[in-house]
């Protein structure tokens, strides 16, 4: 049963990639992968803006508080919250749908790579104005995560994470 669970437990964060290009396919199916997370009621309120141009990614890479790694990867994605897909249905807490829509998205593109031995990392530290203005995204869309991905010229190990029970609370805090 638990080895059901591995990918979940292989996933790293990598920052440093080969040469190596990543297919169109193989994008492609990232890409499903990510459209396959889970939707508040299914209206799918999440945009990936996918990266090729050198001069863009290091664009990027600079508006992402000059993490240069983005700049280095064959493929960014750029996954953004479409606010108006979900408010549609929601009203003003479809911003928060689109929000859970794009970041489910996002554990989906980690969990695709590592599956097809790829790497990526989830950049969530950039200025969301810059990167709206280099993707020219509209003003009803909002940046929610960087990733580059690629082939791993690293590996990593796991980092340690918190015992479960110091952060787990039955029926009240």
């Amino acid at each position: 049963m638990k080895e059901r669970l591995e990918l979940i437990f292989k996933r790293v964060s990598i920052r440093r990639f080969t040469s190596d290009d990543v297919d169109d396919e193989t994008l492609q199916l990232i890409l499903e992968a990510a459209n396959a997370a889970p939707s508040a009621g299914n209206l799918q309120a999440r945009d990936f803006v996918v990266v090729r141009n050198k001069e863009r990614k290091i664009k990027l890479a600079k508006a992402a508080l000059k993490q240069m790694f983005i700049a280095e990867a064959p493929v960014v994605v750029v996954v953004c919250a479409n606010y108006p897909r979900s408010m549609r249905v929601y009203g003003e807490r479809g911003k928060l749908y689109a929000e859970q829509d794009a970041t489910a998205a996002v554990e989906n593109i980690l969990l695709a790579v590592t599956a097809l031995d790829l790497g990526a990392v989830w950049v969530g530290a950039f200025d969301e104005r810059e990167v709206s203005k280099i993707l020219d995204l509209p003003e009803f869309v909002r940046p929610m995560a960087i990733v580059p991905i690629g082939h791993p010229a690293e590996s990593p190990g796991r980092r340690s994470r918190y015992p479960v029970s110091m952060l787990t609370h039955y029926e009240t805090w």
